[in-house]
Order: C-alpha cells, then sequence, then structure tokens
C-alpha cells in the first residue's frame, strides 16, 4: 500500500479530530491541515484554536488558516503542496477550484446515510424526527452540497436511551474508522463510488437556530421528548416558567396519560417532579437549568426554588 499519498486534511471541531488522529497513527502522509482561523473567546477575547487546530499541533502537521478559500494566495499555497487527495470533515464549503485540485479528488465525511439528512445538522435531525438508525458516509465533492457519489457507509442504531451527545460519539468514532477504511482503498484503487439514489433523499438537515429549539406544547409528548433528545446536550430545546427561559436536557413521556390541565400548564408537587401537559400525553422533565442557575436534576432543582 503507498502510504506516501500526499494528504490534505480540512476539518475544524472535535468530529473531526480522531479521523485525523487515526490517520496519522496508522502511517498515512497528511501534508497539510486545513482549519479554521483561531477565534475570540470569553471575557478577555482571548484567541482560542480549533479542536482540529489543537490536536494538529500535537501531531506537529502543517497548518494552514485561510479566511478566504478563494484568494490566490491560499489556492498557491495550497498547490505548493502538491496533494494527491484531499479529505474534509466538518469544514465549510469549498469552491470546486479547491475541491478539484488534487487527482484523487476530494471526499467527504457525512454524519448521516446520504442522500438522507443533506445539510448542517444532521445527527440533530435524526434523533428529532425519531429515527431508529443512522451512520455516516463518505462521498466524494461534486457541485451541489452532499450529493457526490458514495465511496461508504456504516450504519448504527439509534436506542432510545441516546441523545444527541450519545450519538454524535458514536459517529465521531465511526466516522473515523470509515475515513480510514476509504484512504486504504482509495490508495489501492479499490474504491467504485455510486450515484446517490434521489428516492432516499426523504429529510433535510438545515441548520439548528434558536428558534429551532422552543417547545411547543401543542405537539406530542413524544416529539417534544425527540426535540429534547435532539438538542442535548447542546444547544438545548427551551420553554419558559415563571417567565425565566429553561433548558431542558432529559424528560420521559406517556403518551397515554393527562394531568387534567390545559396544554402547556406545569404540574409539580415542588418536591421531586415537574409534568406538563402537551397536545397528546404527558411529558415529564428529570433534568433542566433554569435562567440564572446551573444544569441540574429536578429534585436538587426543587430543594430550593418553587415554581408558582
Amino acid at each position: 500500500m503507498n502510504k506516501n499519498l500526499r494528504i490534505i486534511y480540512m476539518g475544524t471541531p472535535e468530529f473531526a479530530v480522531p479521523s485525523l488522529e487515526l490517520l496519522v497513527e496508522n502511517g498515512w502522509n497528511i501534508v497539510g491541515v486545513i482549519t479554521a482561523p483561531d477565534k475570540p473567546k470569553g471575557r478577555g477575547q482571548k484567541l482560542i484554536p480549533s479542536p482540529v487546530k489543537e490536536a494538529a499541533l500535537k501531531l506537529n502537521l502543517n497548518i494552514l488558516q485561510p479566511t478566504n478559500l478563494k484568494s490566490p494566495e491560499f489556492q498557491n499555497e495550497l498547490r505548493a503542496l502538491k496533494a494527491d487527495l484531499q479529505i474534509v470533515v466538518a469544514f465549510r464549503m469549498l469552491p470546486e477550484s479547491v475541491w478539484n485540485m488534487p487527482p484523487l479528488g476530494t471526499f467527504n465525511l457525512h454524519a448521516s446515510l446520504l442522500p438522507n439528512y443533506r445539510g448542517a445538522a444532521p445527527i440533530n435531525w435524526a434523533i428529532i424526527n425519531g429515527d431508529k438508525e443512522t451512520g455516516v458516509t463518505t462521498f466524494f465533492l461534486k457541485h451541489e452540497i452532499d450529493t457526490g457519489s458514495i465511496i461508504y457507509q456504516e450504519k448504527i442504531k439509534i436506542l432510545k436511551e441516546d441523545d444527541l451527545g450519545s450519538v454524535y460519539e458514536k459517529l465521531m468514532n465511526l466516522g473515523s474508522q470509515l475515513v480510514l477504511k476509504t484512504v486504504e482503498d482509495i490508495a489501492e484503487d479499490k474504491v467504485e463510488p455510486t450515484p446517490q439514489d434521489e428516492s432516499k433523499a426523504i429529510h433535510h438537515a438545515p441548520k439548528i437556530f434558536k428558534e429551532t429549539g422552543e417547545i411547543n406544547w401543542s405537539n406530542s409528548a413524544e416529539s417534544i421528548h425527540n426535540l429534547v433528545r435532539g438538542l442535548s446536550p447542546y444547544p438545548a430545546a427551551w420553554t419558559k416558567f415563571d417567565g425565566k427561559i429553561c433548558k431542558i436536557y432529559k424528560t420521559s413521556f406517556s403518551s397515554n396519560q393527562s394531568t387534567g390541565k390545559p396544554i402547556g400548564d406545569l404540574v409539580t408537587d415542588n418536591k421531586s417532579y415537574l409534568k406538563v401537559q402537551t397536545g397528546e400525553g404527558v411529558l415529564e422533565i428529570s433534568e433542566l437549568q433554569l435562567e440564572g442557575k446551573k444544569r441540574m436534576k429536578v429534585d436538587d432543582l426543587l430543594r430550593g426554588y418553587k415554581f408558582n
């Protein structure tokens, strides 16, 4: 196997770190890592590197942090690295002049079973929609986002107890193994990419905004429960109780129960439970964060706070 293949790796968040580390661990020749510029954070606005940059520094890799992917200066710098292959994991959209540069192409790791859940937030939406399985896909980039020919896919089950955090972790690790397999087989000229089947493009996965997480209590308890799971631990589903914003992290539900109260009314003994009447069934909240307080379990909150 030709491990002298010159590879450029592009990624920014934590999700992209295990793939990079696994490639280096297995002896692949990473000639450059492209990641986002450092961002100011906190009160002091100190510049903080991306998780991928932190990993690349530890691995002593060549790092580029362009602000403009179309700039001639950056593209000349990229061209000078003479990459055979580029890999994209959780990075921004690339101009064709970048993804079309290496002779073996550019492939992307996407956290869904494409063509389902094309877009920015595939893990969130699979859980929010109550799906029972998801997975990861490697595919070659082309003009339209997330539409290129599929190289490989791997599936996992979404368990009842899973939330965004646990599924993210599973797909991050599964994805790193799939990236490694994809590189190995491209190097051996073993891949046979297949066009995406448009009939399977059932759901889209748009970016998550604050309003996405606002709970509509007229919905069913089950759909609200899935919204909570799909946004926990971040950015979290939310509502207002006692005029205060309340982020909700863990819930359970009963589809065939009723509190006898109007939809959206909070029912509590102010000791051990919080329940809300929904459009169909009752949602019980077990972990939350009330405005001005830290995240905590309901019984811990109720020791020091009483709802009106």
